[in-house]
């Protein structure tokens, strides 16, 4: 039985609500993989299998969306630029794409806007305000992330997709050792995917969906091109 099947039939990191205060996934038994491994619902599976999952989630399940944290948001240096370039031509590549960002991890009280930016101390308030059911965390600190997928799977029935140097177990898919040439790598595997499953992209590129509150402050644009010319 391949990793993939296995997974399927028992899966220890699941699609929640799993509620309230459920166990971490290391007390599930979870652990972390070796480079070339990634986590595919709590097993291991080869890096190139957990990235085709996470392409066939992001196609069909509803509302996939993308949160990109202050690692990927802010230019520390050129290697991080060049990140946050290769994550803008992933966008590229999901129709129907929505980029919520998460810039900082202050806690934003006494209001909070869903559409506007994700935060890990409540990112159910985002998954629930846009009806996200898959979603991808990239540029994230671990433990911010962590912290977020935990609370995600407690409250929600998102999917979490988490893509980062390092393994992210609470995230029903995981892959490791991110770097650009590994994005370019994602990307063809997210081509052939999407090939397989006979999803059209829109002619205009204009992947990725608006917010509300992104509609408002872009002057009535509901839809956008990761990669103008």
């Amino acid at each position: 039985m391949s990793p993939l099947d296995s997974a399927k039939r028992e899966r220890l990191i699941d699609v929640g609500p799993a509620g309230f205060h459920p166990p971490c996934a290391m007390q599930l038994g979870v652990t972390h993989p070796d480079s070339g491994f990634g986590l595919l619902y709590g097993h291991h599976a080869p890096e190139d299998e957990v990235i085709a999952e996470s392409a066939r989630q992001l196609f069909t399940r509803k509302n996939p969306t993308i949160f990109p944290g202050p690692l990927y948001l802010w230019a520390w240096n050129p290697e991080w630029m060049a990140k946050g370039q290769a994550l803008l031509k992933l966008a590229a590549e999901i129709p129907n794409v929505m980029i919520i960002p998460m810039p900082d991890y202050r806690p934003k009280y006494p209001k909070i806007d869903p559409e506007e930016v994700l935060n890990p101390n409540h990112p159910n308030l985002t998954i629930w305000g846009n009806k996200i059911e898959v979603a991808l965390f990239i540029g994230i600190h671990c433990h911010y992330a962590n912290l977020a997928l935990r609370m995600v799977r407690a409250g929600t029935n998102c999917l979490t997709v988490a893509f980062c140097h390092d393994i992210h177990e609470d995230a029903m898919l995981s892959v490791q050792d991110l770097d650009v040439k590994q994005m370019d790598h994602i990307i063809d595997i997210f081509r052939t995917v999407r090939k397989e499953l006979g999803i059209e992209m829109p002619k205009d590129g204009k992947t990725v969906r608006l917010t509300g509150t992104q509609v408002r402050a872009n002057h009535g644009v509901e839809r956008v091109n990761p990669r103008p010319a």
